[in-house]
């Protein structure tokens, strides 16, 4: 019995020197996942700039350049190029307009200012420039021709500028428009409609105007046609610009006469009926 013990404690000594070594060995892999683990957040680091590329991808909208129609006055060409960017105007040019004689210094004058007064409106109802009739007369109608095909119209009526054209497709949103709070929330699905009234004979010309109703209102007035020549250019350019104002203003062809050219503003309101009754105003 005293020779099996000292073997015991052999067994029992080489057991316990087992058991540590395997605890050992199972303890130091352990260190190796946090190591992993590591590497694997370094690698992980660089893909969080791949996903800005999105804020990169989401630019603003393109610029289009559009030309509008020639159209034909008495002292030459005109058209104008447009440059429509998110459904605005941002600028305006006339790549051609009246040139000879007294009628370049007249374009000289006149052009600048109407391609202000187009990308401050953004629409073709601007003002025209005073001595400058026929000139301005033609700018708008090429410039109305490119907004046609850019379709700025629609676009800017949505961001509510104000124009009278715009918040009659703007659906109310812009709150300073006839149109919009002429008809309510339908305003929006309202388009509007150019119509061009009869030429109507007077002794000193023909007188013919044009007219854009939107939502059953005229939102724009223009004469086509208008007396000409000696003392009656000058007529025609005063009253001319009022009794277009004075139709917007009133919304149908019942407007006063301007004072010195009963004439011209006789023949102004029964072509304005004639453009009404095509209308359906």
């Amino acid at each position: 019995m005293k020779k099996s013990h000292p073997l015991r404690r052999i067994v029992l000594a080489g057991a316990a020197t087992v058991s540590g070594i395997v605890l050992l060995l199972s303890l130091k892999p352990a260190s190796d996942p946090a190591a992993a683990s590591a590497d694997g957040a370094a690698q992980q680091q660089p893909a969080a700039p791949q996903g800005s590329g999105g804020v990169q991808a989401a630019g603003g909208t393109e610029a289009q350049t559009l030309t509008g129609d020639v159209v034909k006055t008495d002292y030459g060409n005109v058209q104008v190029r447009i440059t429509v960017a998110g459904g605005k105007i941002t600028s305006a040019a006339a790549l051609q307009s009246p040139t000879g004689g007294r009628s370049t210094q007249v374009s000289t004058d006149a052009v600048p200012k109407l391609n202000r007064a187009a990308v401050t409106a953004g629409t073709a109802d601007i003002d025209a420039v005073s001595g400058a009739t026929y000139t301005s007369g033609g700018y708008k109608k090429s410039l109305q021709s490119a907004l046609d095909k850019a379709g700025a119209a629609g676009a800017a009526g949505a961001t509510g500028d104000g124009s009278a054209e715009a918040s009659g497709t703007g659906g109310g949103t812009g709150g300073t428009g006839g149109d919009a709070s002429g008809s309510g929330s339908g305003a929006g699905a309202a388009q509007a409609k150019t119509v061009t009234g009869k030429a109507v004979t007077t002794d000193y010309g023909p007188v013919q105007v044009r007219v854009t109703v939107a939502g059953g209102k005229i939102t724009k007035a223009e004469a086509v046609q208008q007396p000409k020549g000696g003392r009656s250019d000058q007529i025609s350019a005063d009253a001319v610009p009022k009794l277009n104002a004075a139709a917007v203003a009133a919304g149908n062809a019942d407007i006063d006469a301007v004072s010195g050219a009963t004439y011209t503003s006789g023949g102004y309101k029964e072509s304005l009926q004639s453009a009404l009754d095509q209308a359906g105003g």
